[in-house]
């Protein structure tokens, strides 16, 4: 009884090792090496390509095995009675097919690529491509169809395209980066200069500043950076333009005349730039990312601020017609103010932007709506004041009249117009027109 329950046991015992060895010996493996082929004909060894094995009789896939820094690869866990494609991959190389392989210790599949763009197969691509994507191999089909060689000829062009297109933003990213830098320290230089009378240094400067920012302008005026880059540059043709017209009063005759029109198509320059500044910066969205938001907000603050400043000078020094385009940047520019002192500035500038301008019915308006918060604020009873003689109206000259004397009551003497307000209030008594005592003038909303 004993040896039959031995023999029994020993029996099922060698079963299920014969079942072990034979579940064992349904998998097996694959090794090889990958050499990229040079334009002498000699080869070397890549390391990092990718082979991707997938299963075209079931389903199933080895993706992302890698070759060491010899080349070699090796990849475990195949069926013996699978049928399986192998797809190659690996930067500056055409991707390459291998099929109708068997996984085995003795197998070797070593593959040589070609150079080119990098591409990996899909593994739809790779079983399309199987019946014949590498003739040299033992039984590897009898070749893709004309239909596989087309959609294969359509990845690698799109491939191409991609990669192209990488390589000329990484070039572009470049630009931007070097004009920002070197327009930077050009323009830091340029007002240095400036700040210490050097001006034709700081001429030479601001036109330097201007072609660093016009390089990466040029190369893609639709880039991210562009609103940044080319409110610096209204900046740098704003300020040239200031060190010219200064310039040219030094001067007499022709050379005076066409210094100040040189000057002036700065000032044209700058508000184009400046204006389209803003209009780039209001066209893109605002990042999601806190910090980029940030970045974003203060881009677009500078460009508005900047177009107010190169449309002030525009309006009063080239054209006056364009009153209503300065009216539009300064509105833009107040309503992000909201530092009391600041927007008082802002104001203050608006309104001496349409007295140079001759606008004098909107100057009116303006300095008088900061005489309602500012009711002290002896420039805009002033200005007020001038703005309402030089209207010429004599239903205005009362008012007029009120404003300017308050003004002077109030300045000190060492003013630089209280002169020139006395002098209206004297033309004024000759038409018989005389400060209301107590009076400052109406003020409007």
């Amino acid at each position: 009884m004993y040896r039959k329950q031995l023999f029994i046991s020993l029996v099922a015992a060698a079963m299920l090792l014969l079942s072990a060895v034979s579940a064992s010996a349904q998998l097996d493996s694959i090794r090889g090496k990958v050499v990229l082929k040079q334009a002498d004909g000699t080869t070397v060894p890549v390391a990092n390509a990718v082979i991707d094995i997938y299963r075209t009789d079931l389903p199933g896939k080895l993706e992302n095995i890698k070759t060491n820094k010899r080349g070699e690869y090796s990849a475990l866990g195949l069926s013996i009675i699978g049928k399986y494609v192998m797809a190659v991959s690996a930067p500056g190389a055409s991707p390459k097919i291998r099929s109708n392989f068997k996984p085995g210790q003795d197998v070797s599949l070593d593959i040589t690529l070609d150079p080119g763009d990098g591409s990996r197969y899909t593994m739809e691509q790779a079983k399309a491509f199987a019946a014949g994507a590498d003739k040299s191999s033992p039984g590897s089909g009898t070749g893709p169809s004309a239909e596989d060689v087309a959609k294969n000829e359509e990845l690698k062009r799109k491939n191409a395209e991609i990669i192209e297109g990488n390589k000329k933003i990484e070039n572009i990213n470049a630009v931007y980066n070097n004009s920002f830098k070197n327009g930077n320290a050009a323009l830091m230089a340029a007002n240095t200069a400036s700040g210490a009378q050097r001006m034709d240094e700081a001429d030479a400067k601001y036109t330097e500043a201007i072609a660093r920012y016009d390089e990466a302008l040029t190369a893609d005026p639709t880039h991210p950076g562009a609103p940044a880059l080319m409110s610096n540059k209204a900046s740098a043709l704003k300020a040239r333009g200031v060190v010219r017209y200064n310039a040219a009063f030094k001067l007499e005759g022709d050379a005076k005349t066409s210094a100040i029109e040189t000057a002036k198509k700065d000032f044209r320059d700058a508000a184009d730039a400046a204006t389209k500044s803003v209009q780039l910066i209001k066209a893109q969205e605002v990042p999601a990312d806190a910090a980029e938001a940030q970045n974003f907000k203060v881009t677009k603050f500078n460009a508005i601020e900047i177009r107010a400043d190169a449309m002030h000078l525009f309006v009063t020094k080239v054209d006056k017609s364009k009153v209503e385009e300065g009216d539009a940047a300064y509105k833009d520019y107040i309503a992000e103010l909201t530092e009391p002192e600041k927007k008082l500035k802002a104001q203050m500038n608006e309104a001496k932007m349409y007295f140079d301008a001759d606008a004098m019915e909107k100057a009116v308006v303006v300095y008088q709506q900061i005489l309602v918060e500012h009711p002290d604020n002896t420039d805009a009873m002033l200005f007020s004041g001038l703005a309402l003689f030089n209207l010429q109206d004599p239903n205005k000259f009362q008012e007029a009249a009120n404003y300017l004397q308050k003004f002077v009551d109030g300045a000190p003497d060492t003013h630089p117009l209280k002169a020139d307000a006395k002098a209206v209030l004297e033309a004024l008594k000759q038409q018989n027109v005389k400060p209301q005592k107590g009076s400052g003038g109406k003020k409007r909303g």
